[in-house]
């Protein structure tokens, strides 16, 4: 950065101005109460109907059919777009990524068959782990998942053994990748928010052990699944030489060149290139930018898109750089590069994203400042 002292750096302002610490705003991590909106998510939790006269006219997304409650998707995603309440993004979040099925009256028997398959594979490969052609796979997760963050959650001993256990099993799975460092990072937000459909307080301060077994089993193996189905969507990402996030960079240095065709020059003229920041962005989905509860806001709108990791995910590092573009725009030559090593270590950024004009028209993840794509 610019060793003139008058000149603040910006992620040192005073926080409560611009970007700190995160504040206790709507949306950061889940809208706070709503009673319509809580009775709109609910009813597809219905396990038998009630009678046609007390549905409410906001709920056209469920088909009745005897003792069935169907959920349509469309109108689950409209309804998730802009923030899912915590009481029910465990089931949201399962309908979203597919790993429940819509029909109501399935979903037990579904759940029941997943995790047993799910702890069929343990049994049938994670004794494998030391062998000879898996002991790398088994310790690069080892080494990885001490770095993972909030460490208060990742380095209680039974969550690290989840998480090896998950890793190394979707790694054994998927040979056309691997495993590969940024894979670890997607099995936090899931596991979160499972943990949240058996406690009330924050998991970052929460003894995980203390929850049964069997609760315990459930979550693990419902993160797996829901895991899988997100890089079922972007596994190029992943592997030989990460095509997938190859195009993703140069989609996003063109997307930039057209939206905010100075800051994209700026980094033209200080021979900047993308790559060397985005990345990150794409191989994590931004976990290592934003704060755990900003990130689960985030998905609750990626996973209502419905190439939301594939594609929507990219308009959301364009309005990264569309937001910090003051600051990006102030530095020179090797600066523009600390820069972003810097913007990408600050803590807990608060930049409301607002990224897209789709209904609902904004994304309720709230920080100071805002940013449009149109």
């Amino acid at each position: 950065m610019s060793g003139d002292g008058s000149k603040k750096q910006f992620w040192k302002r005073n926080t409560a101005k611009v970007p700190g610490n995160i504040q206790h705003v709507y949306g950061a991590q889940h809208p706070p109460f709503d009673p319509l909106l809580h009775q709109r998510f609910s009813t597809f939790l219905i396990q038998s109907p009630p009678p046609p006269h007390t549905l409410p006219p906001t709920a056209p997304y469920i088909i009745q059919s005897g003792f069935e409650v169907n959920t349509r998707q469309p109108e689950l995603r409209k309804l998730s777009w802009s923030g899912i309440p915590r009481q029910v993004r465990p089931i949201t979040w399962k309908l979203l990524s597919g790993y429940l099925p819509a029909n109501a009256e399935r979903r037990e028997s579904t759940l029941h068959r997943k995790r047993q398959e799910y702890f069929g594979f343990i049994e049938q490969y994670y004794d494998s782990r030391n062998d000879e052609h898996h002991q790398d796979t088994y310790r690069q997760i080892h080494i990885d998942i001490p770095r993972m963050s909030p460490e208060s959650l990742v380095l209680q001993p039974k969550v690290t053994e989840i998480f090896e256990r998950i890793l190394f099993i979707w790694a054994i799975r998927h040979p056309a990748s691997g495993y590969v460092q940024g894979i670890n990072d997607l099995v936090t937000p899931f596991f979160v928010v499972y943990v949240f459909e058996y406690i009330e307080e924050e998991v970052e301060n929460f003894n995980v052990s203390s929850l049964q077994e069997e609760v315990l089993q459930n979550i693990e193996a419902d993160s797996f699944w829901c895991m899988s189905k997100l890089l079922d969507g972007i596994q190029d990402n992943y592997t030989f030489a990460q095509p997938g996030i190859q195009r993703k960079v140069k989609a996003l240095e063109k997307l930039v060149s057209r939206i905010d065709e100075t800051v994209h020059r700026h980094m033209q003229q200080y021979e900047v290139e993308y790559l060397q920041f985005a990345f990150r962005w794409m191989n994590n989905l931004l976990m290592r930018e934003l704060p755990l509860r900003c990130t689960i806001r985030l998905w609750d709108t990626c996973q209502a898109e419905p190439e939301g990791f594939s594609h929507f995910h990219l308009y959301v590092c364009a309005a990264f750089l569309v937001r910090w573009r003051k600051e990006i725009l102030e530095e020179k030559d090797f600066q523009v590069r600390c820069f972003f090593v810097s913007c990408c270590a600050v803590p807990e950024p608060q930049c409301v994203l607002s990224l897209r004009e789709t209904p609902p028209p904004s994304l309720t993840c709230r920080v100071e400042g805002s940013v449009r794509l149109h």
